[in-house]
């Protein structure tokens, strides 16, 4: 994964505060003067969380190098304003949030022959994961970690947000991906930017 230096990951998080606040105000944004970093395609997720609380407010991402980073970050930051699993975030909020960008390496295909290989594979604290099974998808960022540090538990927990039985990641038809994460978030409201190493 091409590592994004500090001032880029900064200027990535100011842009996506800049972008929750102007959603948010219904305001209109001007896009930045463009650099050949902004245009690498890569999979990004924008969080919001409270502060000092730290829950979660909204997150949308986009796993996949589909989209330049630049254009990534517009999308993921506008629609992490309105996550359907909240209120869409209000004006007398934007005191009271942090924003967290992650940018994520591409995903790859565990591959295993059979189940408990995953359990060896995934390194916590590190590896982001998908499952996909079928139709039914579902991601964890590896920040995920924090809060589930059993593996066992980790995969339960992400077959159950794809809306499949906590034990889907056993099933020969199950495919699991792996990805890393480089992660850059704002200490207080409007702060200073720092780098996560988890």
């Amino acid at each position: 994964m091409k590592m994004l230096n500090f001032s880029q990951g900064e200027f990535l998080v100011k842009l996506a505060r800049k972008i929750v606040d102007a959603q948010t105000k219904k305001e209109k944004i001007e896009r930045p003067k463009l650099e050949e970093w902004m245009l690498e395609k890569r999979g990004v997720f924008t969080t919001i969380e409270t502060y000092p609380e730290h829950e979660l407010r909204g997150c949308i991402g986009i796993p996949y190098p589909i989209h330049s980073l630049i254009d990534a970050i517009f999308i993921t930051a506008r629609e992490a304003c309105s996550d359907p699993r909240f209120e869409p975030l209000g004006k007398d909020e934007l005191e009271k949030i942090v924003i967290e960008v992650s940018v994520l390496s591409d995903p790859k295909e565990i591959k295993a022959k059979r189940s408990e290989e995953y359990l060896e594979k995934i390194e916590r604290y590190k590896d982001g994961i998908i499952i996909k099974y079928g139709l039914a998808s579902a991601l964890f960022l590896p920040q995920v970690w924090e809060k589930i540090s059993n593996k066992e538990e980790f995969l339960a927990n992400l077959c159950l947000k794809a809306g499949l039985s906590p034990n889907c990641w056993k099933h020969p038809n199950a495919k699991l991906f792996k990805f890393s994460v480089q992660i850059f978030k704002e200490e207080k409201p409007y702060g200073n930017i720092i780098e996560v190493r988890l």
